[in-house]
């Protein structure tokens, strides 16, 4: 009876295959059909629309003696971006390919980054929720809220690897490591992507920025990056290769240069690597005005080099610049450029419009009444809210401060507490401000007996970006008086601190990520009124706060929230929510650590804390370990891990998997989530490796007293890295896994896997 089921099994399950890749083998043969019957009754200038991306501004380049709308009806641009406004606006401009002599419909494409009207927490902040289901939940409202108004195109996720917090575009993306960023990657693109382009829910996703964007030298925004192929390999490009892998459709060449050659003109990168060894068949798109700033980069004498060097390298797409719509013709009339080339670039962009389904019906989803169907809806709050919750992370929490008693007085004190804008991120332009609920009203919706004040400006330094204003020494003074008087007559302070919105994203680096001296101050003279402090944290990265640390008996990150910040804050200050968070970013002591990250590589001459030999890889000045290390995160109650238990401590072959195990107990006295942690170290290998690497992660939810055991896979895959010839693989010999709550706080255990 078993075998025959067996059979049946089998059968049933070969019939599907049979079906799915007829299905989608009959779904290509119709594609190739209609753009080919397309191309065939195109001018070359309409061929060249298709890839010419203009933008309501009219772009940054010199050729703009034409209004956007005029482009977009006569035909010589195919595609727009950030068009806002009225559901009614942005189809009234996508109907504007109804005057065009072929009717080619556009990508309608925007800066959706974290949310379209629900704004959810920065995805630095998501990601520190460590939870992909969720993840990707909010990546899926987001597309259903951004295709309601007519999008179709999201320039998001953006995938790079963080080290620098300096950065200010750190707060895009998911953080320092590979494997969580590949993790991640794949959730939003699903999320955007859904199971189906097709479906008017689903939203082509663009992964940014390809590539190595994030380690732009200096943590100066548009700077150079410079790295060896190894590193690339085996930190940087996992995130892009696994968003791609996930089916996202379009990619965004990176404003830098890799290998001294800028992203945009980079043949090795947009079509050696991107699509002859990894595959990918869709959009590749510039980013802002790169094509005209291959000149500043010193590689092109001209615009019209610029535009032939971003052709030659496979770039498809011209982003505002409008060079390719200026001097491709020209070009191919010259014989620099092959109007198969052209032709290609084209048939790329047709085919992700094709996969869309706009060709069959350009306006599947317009319908005026539906955005207030689907936009900030209670559901999506909800979510919202979750996601503030499991993005904030507990970084102190000195003699159970918190959870805070509802009963308790309380002096909410900061200059964003009943700021709804504040809550925001540069990248929230489409966000309700109406809708977020701010600090204050979140508080009070738990306990009326609060009282607030400012207490501080963002900032007293002239040269800080900021929104609030010149500082004035005298009104400081009342701000921080006012605050002092209610904290000395309430039970706890909580006090709102950290970055303005202005001073974190794109073009927004930072020397000095420290906390501004007048909001120290306040929080000097808060603690010294003995009541006990609690220091929330907006920022849009990791800050430097060893030496702030003492002024405050609790310290949450709360990152930029969104719309539902202060109803989630709230339901973590209170107990309502055990924060379960966990750092994707190490938090430096010093500005002069970084670059600081936790998947360094051995050294010949390592520090261990305590020697006392100078001749060691140490600071004079400073500790070498970070002030809070990647993956770190509390919890108002405590886990006790027992020790690793391994299924085997000699492996053979490349079949078998290794089976390790923890048993993880919540020893305190409140529900809570663990997000356990698995690293790995090759000890010995044909090339310096990390002192570890995240390999497996688990979340466990335990009520107090409860254990669970936790199993995690280990297979070859998991010992692989690419080695000095770049071939990813791994090598025999001796590994040694680690199992905690962080990246430091494990405990470890040793096997041996031969081949």
């Amino acid at each position: 009876m078993k075998t025959n089921l067996r059979t049946i099994l089998l059968a049933v399950f070969s019939l599907f295959c049979f079906i799915s890749c007829t299905t989608e083998k009959t779904h290509q043969n119709e594609k190739d059909e209609f753009i080919t019957k397309l191309m065939n009754n195109m001018f070359v200038e309409e061929k060249i629309a298709q890839l010419n991306l203009v933008t309501p501004s009219a772009g940054t380049g010199p050729f703009k003696t034409k209004r956007v709308v005029e482009k977009l009806q006569e035909g010589s641009a195919g595609n727009i971006l950030s068009v806002m406004g009225s559901v009614e606006r942005i189809h009234k401009t996508a109907s504007l390919a109804d005057s065009t002599r072929l009717k080619i419909p556009f990508f309608m494409a925007l800066d959706i980054i974290h949310g379209y009207k629900t704004i959810f927490p920065i995805p630095l902040g998501l990601s520190c929720s460590w939870d992909t289901v969720l993840i990707e939940k909010t990546a899926r409202i987001a597309a259903i809220e951004g295709t309601a108004m007519g999008y179709n195109q999201t320039y998001s996720p953006m995938v790079d690897i963080t080290r620098d917090p300096r950065w200010g575009r750190v707060m895009e993306g998911a953080g320092e490591d590979p494997y969580l960023g590949s993790v991640v990657a794949r959730a939003v693109v699903k999320g955007y992507q859904g199971d189906d382009l097709n479906d008017e829910t689903s939203m082509m996703a663009c992964v940014k920025h390809f590539g190595l964007y994030g380690a732009s030298e200096a943590g100066r925004d548009y700077n150079t990056t410079d790295m060896s192929r190894l590193t690339m390999f085996q930190y940087y490009l996992p995130p892009y290769k696994a968003a791609i892998d996930a089916g996202a459709g379009s990619i965004m060449s990176s404003f830098n240069d890799v290998d001294g050659v800028p992203a945009t003109a980079n043949k090795w990168l947009l079509t050696d690597l991107l699509r002859d060894e990894w595959g990918f068949d869709g959009v590749v798109v510039s980013d802002y005005n790169c094509v005209q700033e291959l000149i500043a980069h010193g590689v092109a004498a001209d615009y019209k080099e610029a535009v032939k060097k971003a052709m030659d390298a496979g770039l498809d797409m011209d982003m505002a610049s409008e060079g390719y719509s200026t001097f491709l013709k020209n070009l191919v009339n010259e014989g620099a450029i092959k109007i198969e080339q052209i032709d290609q670039a084209c048939r790329r962009v047709l085919e992700g419009k094709y996969d869309l389904g706009l060709f069959e019906d350009p306006y599947k989803n317009y319908n005026p009444e539906k955005p207030a169907k689907v936009i900030l809806t209670e559901e999506n709050k909800e979510v919202a809210k979750l996601a503030v919750c499991k993005s904030i992370v507990l970084l102190k929490n000195d003699n159970n401060t918190l959870p805070l008693n509802k009963n308790s007085k309380i002096a909410l004190i900061g200059p964003s507490v009943d700021d709804q804008f504040e809550m925001f991120s540069m990248w929230s332009q489409t966000g309700d401000r109406q809708s977020v609920i701010t600090i204050l009203d979140g508080i009070r919706k738990l306990n009326e007996n609060v009282v607030c004040a400012d207490g501080t400006f963002f900032t007293d330094d002239p040269d800080y970006l900021k929104n609030d204003g010149r500082f004035d020494e005298a009104e400081q003074f009342k701000k921080e008086k006012e605050a002092v008087e209610i904290a000395t007559k309430s039970d706890v302070i909580v006090a709102v601190l950290g970055e303005s919105i202005a001073v974190s994203g794109e073009a927004r680096s930072m020397t000095d990520i420290s906390l501004p001296g007048c909001q120290v101050e306040l929080l000097k003279k808060l603690k010294a009124t003995g009541k006990p402090v609690v220091l929330v944290l907006l920022s849009g990265r990791p800050l430097t706060l060893e030496d702030n640390l003492q002024y405050a008996d609790a310290v949450l990150e709360a990152w930029r929230p969104g719309t539902m910040a202060g109803a989630g804050l709230a339901d973590v200050l209170f107990g309502d929510y055990n924060p379960s968070g966990k750092l994707t970013m190490t938090f430096p002591r010093s500005l002069g650590q970084i670059p600081i990250y936790y998947n360094h590589k051995h050294t010949g001459r390592p520090y261990i804390e305590g020697e006392k030999s100078a001749f060691k890889s140490r600071y004079l000045d400073e500790k070498n370990d970070p002030l809070f290390p990647f993956g770190f995160g509390m919890s108002y109650t405590s886990f006790g891990y027992s020790p690793i238990s391994l299924s085997d401590t000699l492996m053979s072959g490349n079949t078998i998997q290794l089976d390790v195990s923890v048993d993880v107990s919540n020893t305190g006295d409140y529900a809570g989530e663990e997000t356990v942690q698995l690293y790995l170290n090759d000890p010995v290998a044909s090339v310096a490796r990390p002192v570890k690497e995240l390999k497996k992660f688990r979340k466990v939810f335990l009520q107090p007293g409860e254990s669970q055991r936790v199993h995690f896979k280990l297979s070859v895959e998991d010992l692989k890295f690419y080695n000095y010839e770049l071939k990813w693989d791994w090598e025999p010999g001796k590994f040694i896994v680690y199992v905690g709550t962080n990246s430091e706080e494990i405990q470890k255990a040793s096997f041996v896997w031969n081949r």
